[in-house]
Order: structure tokens, then C-alpha cells, then sequence
């Protein structure tokens, strides 16, 4: 299937040349992010694993269409948008932000769809019941840049250029908004395994928390540490695939 959106759909995108009736396996963005960021870990997966990567609204080909800054909206949304979509075998795989809204987006599934996920993997992400009083999205756009800085997930020409910055900090500010406000529910679970990964100098992500997400799955855990902060996965790509086609 060519490298393409995926048929009409908003919230899909394939960046990868794979074999469509292999295992699946749909990837959600940081905050900030975008579908593209998966592009080298689809690309190493190919043509194993056929990956889809979620756009959310707000960026991109996307960046004409009102934010959402609440984790279940974004569920609600992505779960409406993919559900048509997966039929066979999935699994999800989210970053940071993205781990609890693939985390959401499981639970829709079990709950209203004959099939759920296969697999949650949690990056760069504490357990959904792990509540911290951050507030990255109130502050003015020189300290939230500081923060992405600090993180190190965006280049620095994005962040030096005027314009660039004026199209990017709406999406990152609406996401940390989502992300920093969530709160699970109590007793939030899935019925999939989840595979934890973190890296091992991640500042807003200790390993030492990752066994957290044991309470959110009836299934089990295992926690696998890369050599990296919170975006390790830059420079992990290949680890991170034989990670993820090991669990597939």
C-alpha cells in the first residue's frame, strides 16, 4: 500500500511501506507531537509491523481544525476516528501525552467494541494514577519553551523561528493543558499486557515509578529500560523495534 493517509480518515496516517495483514500497530504522539514523529520507528518496523500513526487536530495538514486540551476528548475523539479503521490483530504504542490517551483509547475499545488492543506500550509516561501538580501550560510562551527545551524533543530551529513558533505552541500548550488536568478514573484498567518503556535519564519519567502501571492492567507488566531521557526514542529507534516486534 503506498506510504499515504490512511484511505479518508483524519486520524491515521501510514509513514512506511508494510505488509497491511500483518500485526498493526498504531502509535500516538507526545505532546506537541504529530504523526511524523514516528516516522524512523515505522520505517525500522517495516515491513513487519504495519504502523499507523494518529494526527491529532491542531497540526499539521490538521492545523486548521480547533485543539482539544482534555485527555478524554481526545480519546473520545481518536476512538471515533479509529475504530472503523482496526479489524485484526492491533496494538498501541503512545508517547508521553500519547500513553495515556492510547491508554484511554483501549479502555473504548474493550468496553464498546468486540476487540481491544493486544498490547499497550507506555513510553516515557507514569502510570495514570500518578497525579503531580504541574502547570507547564500556564506559563508564558518563553517558559514553556524552556520546558520543551528542557526535554529536549523539539529542534531548535523550530523554537528560534518566529513564525514557526507561532504555529507550534498553540498545540503544545493545548496538550500540556490535556495531560497536566488528567486524572483516571479509579480502578481504570485494561485487560491487555502493557510493556513499559522509559529511559533511563528521562527528568519527568523515573524508572522507578514505571511499575505503577501494574495497577491499570489485569494482564501484567514488563518494564524495559533504554539508554536516554524523554526522548530516547530519537536515538533507540532500532532498540525500541526489536522491543516492540519481542512483544508482538
Amino acid at each position: 500500500m503506498p506510504v499515504s493517509q490512511e484511505r479518508d480518515n483524519l486520524w491515521a496516517r501510514r509513514l512506511a511501506e508494510a505488509d497491511v495483514d500483518g500485526p498493526r500497530l498504531v502509535c500516538f504522539p507526545h505532546a506537541g507531537g504529530s504523526a511524523s514523529y514516528f516516522r524512523p520507528l515505522a520505517q525500522a518496523l517495516a515491513p513487519r509491523v504495519d504502523v499507523l500513526a494518529v494526527q491529532y487536530p491542531g497540526r499539521q495538514d490538521r492545523r486548521h481544525e480547533p485543539l482539544l486540551d482534555s485527555v478524554p476528548d481526545l480519546a473520545d475523539a481518536a476512538f471515533a476516528g479509529l475504530r472503523r479503521e482496526l479489524r485484526g490483530p492491533f496494538a498501541f504504542f503512545g508517547h508521553s501525552l500519547g500513553a495515556v490517551v492510547a491508554f484511554e483509547v483501549a479502555r473504548r475499545f474493550e468496553q464498546l467494541t468486540p476487540q481491544g488492543p493486544s498490547r499497550l506500550f507506555a513510553s516515557a509516561r507514569r502510570a495514570p494514577s500518578v497525579v503531580r501538580d504541574e502547570r507547564v501550560h500556564l506559563r508564558d510562551d518563553e517558559g514553556l519553551i524552556s520546558e520543551m527545551v528542557r526535554l529536549g524533543g523539539t529542534a531548535a530551529a523550530v523554537l528560534a523561528d518566529p513564525d514557526l513558533r507561532a504555529l507550534v505552541l498553540p498545540a503544545v500548550r493545548a496538550d500540556y493543558r490535556a495531560v497536566e488536568r488528567y486524572a483516571a478514573r479509579p480502578g481504570a484498567r485494561v485487560t491487555c499486557p502493557v510493556s513499559v518503556f522509559v529511559g533511563d535519564s528521562d527528568p519527568v519519567t523515573p524508572v522507578t515509578g514505571a511499575a505503577d502501571w501494574g495497577r491499570h492492567t489485569s494482564r501484567g507488566i514488563d518494564v524495559q529500560v533504554f539508554k536516554g531521557g524523554h526522548f530516547y526514542l530519537d536515538r533507540q529507534t532500532a532498540a525500541v523495534a526489536s522491543a516492540v516486534v519481542g512483544a508482538l
